[in-house]
């Protein structure tokens, strides 16, 4: 260490109490001075801290500086004792002076300070002269960090056109260094890239707009910002960052057409809602600031309009009306383009539109015929002659040859024998009279065609109507059953009957009613006429009788109002019922209808009498021979259909006695005790022993057939076990003599079973059976 730097660090403990900034406070019992680095306070001592620096520490050791006791005169024998964070390792005491000294490298941004205690014993008792005192050490920091820029990328964004100073965005840089010593730590902000149009704030990093810039010339900067620790001094630590500012559109640019002028073309045939063409007017803006709308200006005609693709911005003008080459061959419109959204301070600049001016030619084509009108209405009376004019359609052709046409009736071939049309001139005539009642309006289509091009041709819808002629009499609405009382009074309302009349009448209808001229002398009963289209009919006397005259036939006469008036004679048919006053329907049509069949109704009840008397007759025959019919063996015939139990498997033969459920072969009806099943391999190889020597005739033969036989009829609960059945002897008297082998001479040993192994699987227990058989004989 120089010289130099130990008169520094001596002057800096002399100076530690004002610049200090850390004041341990310690009680102290003892009245005496204590070591010369702290200084009395009323109660007990504070120690200045103790400082280092980074710096110093890069040669080791380092003098930091000396603790010494009042009490330590010259030649005293005290001894110093240094305890706490990094005794003995990091920092070091001479125990006969009090010089602390730092032994390693140090660094503040890991540990900036560290806390030790110091004590002067005596050497030679080992006992405290001084009580012991805690002190700080604090390192002192030197600029050995860059800035750093934590949060890159940046990326900000600002609108076009923004005015001088608007912010932009800030950056920040952080430092590691002690911001609370020195210039370390203390940054400056400088722009080194995206002048003249951005600046920076030294101090906050704050980036601002430094001009007004116009996104259509340039939409992104990248900009360049410098940071520098010490306050920017020579020596100090940089850093930069990259800043990408986007320039955010504004609505600033009017649309523009990229024409002053415009040419289009349309058919003359081209239907309502073609598209006739389409124009663009450039605006330099985006999004929503580039939305435009377009319009038709000065067009009194209204032949055109114009839409806005809101997609691309375009301008679709379309054929609003149908244009005529003939009548007029050419149009001109303007059309107009606003801005949908204006931002009030561009203004100044000029309206957010532009105008231009389109021309549209009307191409001349073949056009097919035109009718007159669009749709025809004629009329014709009901009855007229056959060849009655009903009306003219008029077509022409509407371009300069003007080519005749051809006239023509289409759709239904009905119409076409109701009606002909002359193909020169259009002359619609009747081929057969009209009825109106069958159809009071007739719709025609009628083609036009020209001569020389058949492929021009249109059509026009004919609506014909049928006037109506009174040339239908009126009638009765509707079938009236009218019936009248026998003890009906004169005068007595019977029935109110109404007319309807198949012609139509422009006035209304009104019919008149009354009584038949040749009923109006010698009448029963009277029709009074309601002046509303309907009458009543009315008793004309007191009292009927059935005997004398069951039916009343009433014509009546109805007149309408048509021109000329037509009448017609009506007749109600009127029933005498055998009742009091009122009339019971259904009572009356039942006495009705026996006066029609001749009966009575005491005769009609004893022919229903006898029909029910020959109904029971024949069900009694019929139960009686169904009971003869009914066999005396029911109950048995009931129990064997009962045992009847099919197997849709193969048994597993008569040892095999779980393949079968037995109780689905017993009856509730009949059980019998059950015998216990003979031996029966026993009782076969017995009698097959026997037979050899006995015939048929043989007693024991005939009573084990018996036996079995008895079993197999008194044992219900027996499954179904396979069967074997022996028989010695063919018989007498036969011709081919007998078929068993039990009388041959050949021993059963003798025979060969081989064969029964070819047979295939089915045969397989077989043929073991036959093949252990014989093998047990040998």
């Amino acid at each position: 260490m120089n010289c130099s730097t130990f008169l520094s660090l001596m002057l800096m403990l002399v100076q530690l109490w004002p610049c200090s900034l850390s004041i341990q406070n310690h009680s102290a019992q003892n009245t005496h001075q204590p070591f010369s680095a702290v200084r009395r306070v009323k109660r007990g001592w504070v120690w200045e801290p103790l400082f280092v620096t980074e710096e110093q520490t890069s040669m080791v050791p380092v003098y930091v500086g000396q603790l010494k006791s009042d009490l330590d005169k010259h030649g005293s024998d005290l001894k110093y004792i240094l305890t706490g964070e990094g005794a003995g390792s990091i920092f070091t005491i001479d125990d006969s002076n009090g010089k602390i000294y730092v032994t390693q490298k140090l660094d503040r941004e890991k540990k900036p300070f560290y806390t030790l205690r110091a004590q002067a014993i005596n050497r030679k008792t080992e006992l405290p002269v001084e009580p012991e005192s805690e002190f700080i050490i604090k390192v002192r920091d030197v600029n050995d960090h860059e800035p750093q820029f934590l949060d890159e990328p940046y990326v900000a964004t600002v609108p076009e056109m923004s005015p001088e100073g608007t912010s932009v965005t800030q950056v920040t840089a952080t430092d590691g260094d002690d911001p609370s010593y020195g210039n370390s730590a203390r940054l400056l902000y400088n722009l080194l890239q995206g002048q003249p149009y951005f600046s920076v704030e030294p101090k906050s990093g704050v980036i601002r707009m430094a001009s007004e810039m116009d996104r259509e010339t340039q939409d992104q900067y990248l900009v360049i910002i410098q940071a520098k620790d010490m306050v920017g001094q020579e020596g100090a630590f940089s850093a930069t960052a990259t800043v990408t500012i986007n320039l955010s559109d504004v609505n600033d640019n009017p649309p523009k057409f990229q024409q002053r002028l415009y040419y289009m073309d349309v058919s003359e045939e081209a239907p309502v809602g073609t598209t006739v063409g389409k124009l663009f007017a450039d605006d330099r803006d985006t999004g929503e600031n580039a939305a435009v709308s377009y319009s038709i200006e000065g067009d009194s005609s209204g032949v055109f309009d114009i839409i806005t693709n809101n997609e691309t911005q375009e301008g679709i003008i379309l054929l609003k009306k149908t244009v005529d080459y003939e009548s007029k061959r050419r149009y001109s419109i303007e059309v107009k383009v606003v801005n949908r959204y204006i931002d009030d301070r561009f203004l100044k600049e000029g309206p957010f539109e532009d105008k231009t001016i389109v021309k549209i030619n009307v191409q001349d084509v073949d056009e097919p015929p035109v009718f007159t009108l669009e749709n025809y209405v004629m009329e014709i009376r009901e009855g007229a002659a056959s060849g009655s004019l009903v009306g003219i359609v008029t077509a022409r052709d509407p371009d300069k040859d003007d080519c005749p046409v051809r006239y023509s009736i289409v759709h239904g071939m009905h119409l076409k024998r109701l009606f002909s049309i002359n193909e020169h001139n259009g002359t619609i005539i009747t081929t057969k009279p009209l009825d109106r009642e069958i159809a009071s309006w007739h719709n025609l289509t009628v083609k036009a065609t020209e001569t020389r091009n058949p492929k021009k041709k249109s059509e026009a819808k004919v609506y014909i109507q049928v006037l109506d002629v009174n040339d239908h009499a009126p009638e009765f609405a509707k079938y009236y059953e009218t019936f009248v009382c026998e003890n009906a009074i004169s005068g007595q309302l019977i029935q109110s009957i109404r007319a309807v009349d198949q012609d139509d009448s422009a006035e209304g209808h009104h019919f008149y009613f009354s009584l038949a001229q040749e009923a109006s002398n010698d009448s029963h009963f009277t029709v009074r006429d309601n002046q509303d289209n309907t009458a009543g009919i009315f008793t004309a006397k007191s009292g009927f009788r059935r005997q004398e005259q069951f039916y009343f036939y009433l014509p009546i006469l109805i007149l309408d109002n048509g021109t000329p008036p037509l009448t017609s004679t009506n007749t109600l048919t009127i029933t005498v019922c055998d009742c009091d006053i009122e009339v019971n329907t259904f009572y009356c049509r039942y006495g009705a209808f026996m006066y029609a069949i001749g009966l009575s109704t005491e005769a009609l009840v004893a022919i229903l009498a006898c029909i029910l008397i020959l109904l029971v007759f024949f069900l009694v025959i019929v139960a009686i021979k169904q009971q003869r019919k009914k066999s005396p063996f029911s109950e048995k015939m009931e129990e064997f259909r009962e045992n009847i139990v099919r197997y849709d498997d193969e048994g597993g033969g008569e040892e095999d006695t779980e393949a079968f459920d037995i109780s689905a072969l017993r009856t509730r009806a009949v059980m019998r005790t059950h015998r216990p099943r003979k031996k029966v391999n026993t009782e076969i190889h017995s009698l097959y022993r026997q037979s050899l020597q006995v015939g048929p005739d043989s007693t024991i033969f005939r009573q084990f057939i018996s036996e079995k036989l008895e079993e197999a009829n008194t044992d219900p609960g027996a499954p179904p076990y396979d069967s074997l059945q022996t028989y010695a002897f063919e018989g007498t008297g036969s011709l081919a003599g007998s078929l068993s082998s039990l009388g041959s001479n050949v021993s059963d040993a003798d025979q060969s079973y081989d064969y029964l192994r070819d047979w295939g699987p089915h045969f397989k227990k077989l043929a073991a059976m036959y093949t252990s058989h014989r093998s047990v004989r040998d």
